[in-house]
């Protein structure tokens, strides 16, 4: 497989470990990660001065001239196919997509082919330069499979390490739009009862809890208040239906980005998703309640009812501030149309 070398001096006051020193001085259009440089230390890709350093903790000084030998790309192990993509916007370091229901992100065991990755190794082909050594899109989020929405993909290295930062520091701005049974209201009494849940102003639902894997369904996450993962999520009320607000479509934001967040939270404040089958519960809803129509659609409605409705992001290589917006599927929206239909006396 071809090679091409990378040469460099350390500057000043350099970190005292290498990987860090390397991680700071490696020229910018290098596009290597950090975690990358640390797998080319110890593949025995980096020289030191003429000699091969594997040893990442090893000391180096101002000075030092680093030659880095890094393979090209190699073509991933994943397939290709062409699928339709519904593309937001494209560049050569990144691309948005608006991901319809029912599309898994990443092949897996039990969906190894169809999957958005498939559909982007087609569509992007030799505009992949390669993330962590490998043609493939690098994925630094996902949406569950009946999931619709927006997502953001890089394309190279140094687009995919810029993003995983900005969604570990939590700055990525997401907005989901979902259909939940009830209406979160702060006047609820019994909301307000809940552990994890409060209010802010302007009838803000905060749920504040942690979240892990169940113990005896691997499938599923659990609600936790020691032992898991902190999670974050915020709800309001956009438009309530029906009598005593039967049902609402209501917009989440996160403040962390766990598996499964806003259905389980949502669950857990007792106002589980539309359509859900994990951690929804079909509800036997009044004639008086909503329209045929509209009972009709609730019950029929064939997947969780949430929607990736914005994302907006800092670009990490331009550094110029993007915002999109994807308007709700079909199927949802006629979801809501069915519920605004006037209840027969």
């Amino acid at each position: 497989m071809a090679s091409r070398r990378i040469e460099f001096v350390i500057a000043e006051n350099p970190p005292k470990r290498l990987d860090k020193a390397i991680a700071r001085d490696v020229p910018e259009e290098a596009t290597l990660s950090r975690t990358r440089l640390a797998r080319l230390i110890v593949e025995g890709r980096v020289e030191v001065d003429g000699a091969v350093s594997t040893d990442a903790k090893s000391r180096v000084a101002e000075g030092a001239r680093i030659v880095i030998a890094v393979e090209e790309a190699g073509e991933s192990h994943i397939g290709p196919e062409d699928i339709p993509l519904d593309v937001v916007y494209e560049d050569a370091d990144l691309i948005v997509v608006n991901k319809p229901a029912g599309m898994v992100v990443h092949p897996a065991p039990g969906s190894p082919f169809g999957t958005l990755v498939n559909a982007l190794l087609h569509h992007c082909g030799a505009d992949l330069s390669g993330v962590g050594g490998v043609k493939r899109p690098g994925i630094v989020h996902r949406i569950d499979k009946e999931t619709s929405g927006l997502l953001v993909v890089a394309k190279t290295d140094a687009a995919h390490q810029g993003l995983a930062a900005q969604f570990a520091r939590h700055s990525v701005e997401r907005y989901y739009q979902a259909v939940c049974y009830g209406a979160p209201d702060g006047n609820d009494p019994r909301l307000r009862g809940i552990r994890g849940a409060s209010f802010e102003p302007g009838n803000i639902l905060k749920l504040t809890t942690q979240l892990a894997r169940h113990k005896t369904d691997r499938q599923r996450q659990a609600v936790l208040f020691e032992g898991g993962r902190n999670a974050v999520t915020r709800a309001r009320i956009v438009e309530a239906f029906g009598t005593h607000g039967v049902a609402a479509l209501i917009e989440c934001w996160l403040e962390t980005g766990r598996t499964h967040q806003i259905r389980v939270h949502m669950a857990h404040a007792g106002h589980g998703l539309v359509g859900d089958p994990t951690y929804g519960s079909k509800r036997k809803l009044s004639p008086k309640s909503l329209s045929a129509e509209g009972r009709a659609a609730v019950d029929g409605f064939a997947r969780q009812a949430l929607h990736a409705r914005v994302l907006g992001f800092v670009h990490p290589v331009s550094g110029e501030t993007l915002r999109f917006e994807a308007p709700l599927p079909r199927d949802m929206q006629d979801l809501l149309d069915a519920m605004r239909r006037p209840v027969s006396l």
